[in-house]
């Protein structure tokens, strides 16, 4: 994906966890967050604890949805999913995406990846790998402030 494109529509999941969620509720009030991971991604559990504390700090200005994509056959076993999930503690609604429907619809290829969309739906920040979470947060911080001079 290209900055400025807007979000893909997020559906096609072969699971929910933590609820479920679509593109027309993710888009006009705040800006939205989706971050890719695997359970066989070790970067992906290491930093998952920043990218949750991301999700505790804006959670009243930013949507936090997770894209659980899988890299092998081993990585689509559900109750392990669910397992990792609750270890990492992640609360934020969970796309199980064996299909690689949204990764495809994201032009994906990496876990961890970011994509931090604005309140607008447009894609405004994209970052792989484990490394660089506070260059997102300053992202984010930059999407909100910038929301806030339109009001």
């Amino acid at each position: 994906m290209r900055l400025r494109q807007p979000m893909p529509e997020i559906n096609g999941a072969a699971e929910w966890l933590n609820g479920e969620v679509t593109r027309e509720q993710l888009v006009g009030e705040k800006p939205t967050l989706i971050h890719f991971w695997s359970i066989s991604c070790h970067l992906c559990k290491v930093a998952m604890p920043s990218v949750n504390e991301l999700r505790n700090q804006y959670k009243d200005n930013l949507n936090v949805v997770a894209v659980h994509m899988p890299r092998s056959e081993k990585d689509m076993n559900i109750k392990e999913i669910k397992q990792v999930a609750a270890e990492h503690s992640m609360s934020q609604p969970i796309f199980i995406d064996h299909d690689h429907i949204l990764t495809d619809a994201f032009e994906n290829q990496y876990v961890p990846a970011y994509y931090l969309f604005d309140h607008n739906g447009l894609l405004r920040h994209f970052q792989a790998g484990g490394s660089g979470l506070k260059m997102l947060e300053k992202r984010v911080i930059r999407v909100l402030e910038e929301m806030e001079k339109e009001e």
